[in-house]
């Protein structure tokens, strides 16, 4: 589980699916109102406080984005129930345990991988384009890295992993959303990135 500030009322939470394994929380347990989910909350909320005082009390808009090959991300964000401000909301002051959420749950099919340096991307696109594994995708750069963005719509499965395997060995997965990399981050080649980078490098 990492835990990031994105601003003082927000923050990112990435869970793998090994962190849902430990706590025998399926991933489509998160679109579900069940104690073990509950619970996982309460601990991401005791992690985000532990590690950056984050204080998660009074209401939260929760957004939980389901990414197919890395995870999920949970962004939580403080003050803020249907864009009320928290001093509109009533709270109960005596119960800690309980937080007042508004859940939004978001199936992303996007795979995202981050790369160190554009001598891996190109690496792994030689890879991806030899086996003829797949030639799209998007290159951006963000926060000193380069990301790889591919969705992998009518691919089927034996292929599909193939490609995650290739990326997995030169890059590692991100919990950054594309909408993030849209907004802050750089599109170098904004379609058919494997086919430039190979045509190129």
């Amino acid at each position: 589980m990492k835990i990031e500030r994105l601003n003082q009322d927000k923050i990112r939470i990435f869970l793998t699916f090994d962190d849902l394994l430990e706590r025998g929380i399926q991933k489509e347990d998160m679109w579900r109102e069940i104690p073990k989910v509950h619970e996982l909350f309460s601990e991401m909320m005791d992690q985000a406080y532990s590690e950056l005082g984050f204080d998660a009390s009074g209401p939260l808009a929760v957004e939980v984005f389901a990414l197919p090959a890395q995870g999920m991300v949970v962004i939580v964000t403080r003050g803020k129930v249907n864009g009320k401000n928290e001093d509109h909301i009533q709270e109960d002051e005596n119960d800690e345990d309980v937080y007042e959420m508004e859940v939004t749950l978001e199936q992303s099919d996007i795979v995202l991988y981050a790369f160190r340096d554009i001598e891996d991307v190109i690496s792994v696109c030689k890879q991806l384009k030899a086996a003829e594994l797949i030639e799209d995708g998007r290159l951006y750069a963000y926060n000193g890295k380069y990301m790889l963005a591919f969705e992998p719509v009518g691919i089927e499965l034996p292929r599909y992993h193939a490609i995650i395997a290739l990326l997995a060995e030169y890059g590692e997965a991100t919990s950054i959303t594309t909408a993030v990399l849209d907004e802050y981050g750089k599109v170098i080649v904004p379609a058919k990135a494997v086919l430039e980078i190979c045509t190129h490098f």
